[in-house]
């Protein structure tokens, strides 16, 4: 029984290799070659300003192709291709498409999608054609003994592989052929689909010199931005220290002062002016207590991220439910930028979702090294990176790190923000 379930499985497994390779035959011959032409000739027609137009939308089409394909490899097959694609922000105006177009033709990975174009259109035709092919000439020479070489030859003959057909003896050698070929399919069909999906990493692939040229210019990036950050940061506790504490401090040392001149003339007066003092300096405590909590929360400190999630969550307009699994702690500046991007999504789900309800998961992957955050709200959705609310900001301080965002938010909800963030746990949770 167990040989019988492994021979069902690896059967299974063969006609779904042959199921995908057969939709991968339409993507290679009809949507690879198609963009292939529509693309050479938007970029021959750049010099009549045509193709400063059309070059990004052809672009952008051919990169969603060559993603897909890429979910296609990593599902299918477990290949990861990497894209190695720049980001590319959009830019308003005539002058910024074509500031787009002259970026898109600098970029090597335009060149090199185009050459997989061609390449996948012929070779990943043919890779891809492997899988469904021997199945169906495999049944096509099981059935030829059972009369269906007689019409098929119609009094002459014709060659099924290496047999030449034109009697019911040689229909029952290519019958023999034929299940050689099914068993070949039976066989090997996930591996030659996972031999297509090899040779499209290969060609779409980008190259470790890519990658770390990405990677560093990424950082480069986020370098910048973290110090424009630090500086607003640092304005900002400047602006609200002198504009809250400070002033509160200025006004309670003027009134100790005319309390010291009034508290032999006007003991009342003095006594008022003393618990007016009194109050400015409650005040001034509250303030600063707040701004060190802008800076740092003290529960983030003394107990790390999951309790001060939970303290922030409690403090919400809405119900946050809050789920953790993070068995330790993380390195401080790790759990300040995690913390604060908790904050901001949570923050933009009560003011401008209408979500009644909010979810948050914290947990770590051991496997992967990666701190990895989930918040999803049931309000309206539409929520963009572009939408003004934060959610930029949000990048910008998690880019020092390596870390990235990814936002799923359709018309009508729920939203769902995903905040992955490479780090190593430090020890285990105080």
């Amino acid at each position: 029984m167990d040989g019988l379930g492994i021979d069902r499985r690896r059967s299974g497994e063969a006609l779904l290799a042959a199921a995908q390779g057969l939709l991968l035959t339409l993507l290679t011959l009809g949507v690879s070659l198609v963009l292939f032409i529509l693309l050479v000739v938007s970029l021959s027609l750049i010099l009549t300003g045509i193709g400063l137009f059309t070059t990004p939308v052809i672009v952008d089409a051919v990169r969603a192709h060559a993603n897909q394909r890429r979910v296609f490899a990593r599902d299918w097959s477990a290949v990861t291709i990497p894209s190695g694609y720049r980001p590319s922000p959009p830019r308003p105006g005539i002058a910024g498409q074509v500031a787009r177009t002259a970026q898109l033709l600098r970029d090597p990975t335009t060149w090199r999608d185009l050459q997989w174009l061609l390449l996948d259109a012929i070779g990943g035709f043919v890779t891809a054609l492997l899988p469904p092919a021997l199945i169906a000439q495999g049944l096509f020479g099981v059935l030829l003994p059972l009369g269906l070489w007689a019409p098929v030859t119609a009094g002459g003959s014709f060659w099924y592989g290496f047999v030449r057909v034109d009697s019911w003896f040689t229909a029952l050698l290519a019958a023999v052929l034929g299940c050689a070929l099914l068993l070949v399919a039976h066989l090997w069909n996930p591996l030659l689909l996972r031999g297509h999906f090899l040779m499209t990493a290969f060609l779409l692939g980008a190259s470790e010199k890519q990658m770390l040229t990405q990677r560093v210019e990424r950082l480069t990036e986020t370098r910048h931005d973290a110090l424009d950050n630090s500086a607003a940061e640092l304005r900002r506790i400047e602006r609200d220290l002198h504009d809250g504490a400070q002033a509160r401090l200025v006004a309670m040392g003027m009134s100790l002062g005319a309390i010291e001149a009034l508290i032999e003339k006007d003991p009342t007066q003095a006594k008022q002016l003393l618990a007016q003092a009194r109050e400015n300096s409650a005040e001034a405590l509250t303030e600063l207590r707040d701004l060190v909590r802008g800076i740092h929360p003290p529960v983030l400190a003394e107990r790390g991220l999951v309790d001060a999630a939970r303290a922030l969550a409690l403090r919400m307009q809405l119900p946050v439910e809050v789920d953790t699994e993070l068995p330790g702690r993380l390195e401080e500046p790790v759990e300040t930028a995690a913390y604060f991007a908790i904050s901001e999504v949570l923050t933009n789900a009560a003011k401008h979702s209408g979500a009644q309800r909010a979810w948050l998961d914290i947990y770590y992957s051991r496997e992967h090294r990666t701190l990895r955050v989930a918040i999803t709200d049931n309000g309206r959705g539409g929520a963009r990176l572009d939408g003004g609310t934060g959610l930029q900001g949000i990048e910008r301080r998690l880019g020092p790190f390596d870390g990235v965002m990814a936002i799923s938010s359709p018309k009508g909800g729920p939203t769902l923000v995903t905040i992955e963030i490479p780090c190593d746990l430090l020890g285990r949770a105080g």
